[in-house]
């Protein structure tokens, strides 16, 4: 077990004798912000296509599930490739990624459980663009090459961020949930700097209750103490940017489905939160739709307003 997965699971085991080994209750439905969140919080207008285990395989042999719009139509399709956490595989995330493919993205993940140094998560979007580009195939002419983001949780955030510094432009957007500190990864190749990042955007999301990932703050300076916080990975990052905090989520609860059913434990409020502004991020910077953009734009957007659901709400970004 790699470095991450034995802080995991201390931690994980320190949080359930403290409880008394007893589940958490679900806190019920999540009331999204009126507007943006709210719209794209509510499932897309297209059914959609679950593969598991779709296509095959990377480097060790692990294979690529899919989530897509049943009904992919004449218009291209933005692609979205995810990045599992240490051990999880993309099932643990299907209520969040069959809610992307609603939205009308063709969304891709490979079933590698060690994701961290990004080259996986860019095999799977290199075996998409290849049946992007096959007669035989039912994405033939149907995807948006030139749309892609890389979303990721855990392991599999700091995958996406290094799959966009190694992709060459082709990662338009990444969204990392729950960013692992650099001490974590301090000896493996799994470790990212955001300052690496030349090109694209990236929308920060971490959990307040989240004690397996980097922290919000960090006491000292990112600069003597390398990246130990997501502020720290915020403030590192030159291209366009935002970062929000969702208040209650522990470090699992992006697995729910919708609330902590099948989510590994810890999780404490569920899946509501990860679904309507990370959709709008993907729509404003995939599909071009200023809308939804509006939502982040530096000193305006919605999303800086105060919320319950939110906090540390700050925005590099251009309307």
């Amino acid at each position: 077990m790699n470095r991450w997965g034995r802080a995991a699971v201390s931690a994980a085991l320190i949080g359930w004798l403290a409880s008394g080994g007893v589940a958490q209750a679900d806190p019920g439905l999540y009331a999204p912000s009126a507007g943006t969140e709210a719209t794209y919080f509510q499932a897309g207008p297209q059914a959609v296509t679950e593969e598991i285990g779709f296509g095959c395989c990377d480097s060790t042999g692990a294979k690529y599930d899919l989530w897509y719009p049943t009904d992919l139509g004449a218009a291209p399709h933005p692609i979205v490739v995810w990045g599992d956490g240490t051990d999880a595989v993309p099932s643990r995330y299907a209520y969040l990624l069959r809610h992307l493919a609603s939205w009308g993205f063709v969304v891709v993940a490979t079933e590698n459980q060690q994701t961290g140094s990004g080259d996986e998560i860019l095999s799977s979007l290199t075996y998409l663009l290849d049946r992007a580009q096959d007669p035989s195939s039912i994405f033939f002419g149907k995807l948006d090459t030139t749309a892609v983001g890389a979303l990721g949780h855990s392991q599999g955030a700091t995958g996406v961020l290094n799959a966009m510094i190694k992709s060459g432009g082709a990662i338009k957007t990444a969204i990392p949930f729950e960013l692992p500190a650099q001490h974590w990864c301090s000896t493996e190749p799994t470790c990212t700097d955001t300052r690496r990042i030349k090109a694209g955007s990236v929308f920060f999301v971490n959990g307040s209750a989240d004690v397996l990932a980097a922290p919000s703050d960090q006491l000292l300076p990112w600069q003597s103490a390398g990246l130990q916080s997501v502020r720290a990975y915020y403030e590192a990052t030159t291209v366009p940017k935002v970062w929000g905090t969702l208040n209650g989520p522990n470090h699992n609860d992006i697995q729910g489905r919708p609330g902590c059913a099948q989510a590994s434990f810890p999780c404490t409020a569920g899946v509501y939160g990860y679904l309507g502004y990370p959709t709008a991020w993907l729509l404003a910077e995939l599909r071009g739709d200023t809308t939804a953009r509006s939502a982040f734009a530096t000193g305006t957007g919605a999303f800086l307003s105060p919320s319950p659901n939110w906090s540390n709400q700050t925005s590099r970004l251009e309307p």
